[in-house]
């Protein structure tokens, strides 16, 4: 299974990129996590760009979607909502049909809150038309330590994008 992995932070340190690694260390033989790493290089969203020939790095944005079987993003939540840089990219995606119907787990590590953005998440991406499958916030989470309850949290999340691939 494909997975396409999304860091909502841009931080080279960020604890939701850590989890996104640790998604690829426990994912199963047959699942391939590939972590986007472009999401600060994506330009502001301009309809007027979003042309047949977008900027380079949406259109390659948009292939790593549209080949993924599903989508796992772990995004911290900055005043109470959905980072800039990730809402900017999802913006790039609602106008290609091939998002539609794409699984989606989300995981949030903070150190306090949360909930506030993965709900945001799951709000923007079901009125995108995708599934969300996944939900869940890990506050205060020691997710560097590899914690037994957040390895398992990320089980979860490999499981439920597991249960979406046909036979």
């Amino acid at each position: 299974m494909e997975i396409l992995a999304i860091s909502g932070s841009l931080r080279a340190q960020s604890i939701n990129l850590t989890l996104l690694e640790a998604a690829k260390r426990l994912a199963p033989s047959d699942f391939e996590i590939t972590i986007f790493a472009n999401l600060g290089a994506i330009p502001l969203f301009n309809p007027d760009l979003d042309t047949a020939t977008p900027p380079l790095v949406v259109d390659l944005f948009r292939e790593a979607i549209a080949s993924a079987d599903g989508i796992l993003i772990s995004s911290p939540e900055y005043a109470r909502g959905v980072p800039g840089a990730l809402k900017n990219a999802l913006d790039w995606l609602v106008s290609d049909h091939r998002v539609a119907g794409k699984a989606v787990a989300l995981v949030n590590a903070a150190s306090g809150g949360g909930q506030d953005a993965t709900t945001q998440l799951a709000l923007i991406l079901t009125t995108m038309a995708t599934k969300v499958v996944f939900a869940e916030s890990l506050v205060g989470a020691d997710v560097r330590q590899h914690a037994p309850h957040v390895e398992a949290t990320v089980r979860r999340a490999l499981e439920a994008l597991a249960a979406t691939k046909g036979p």
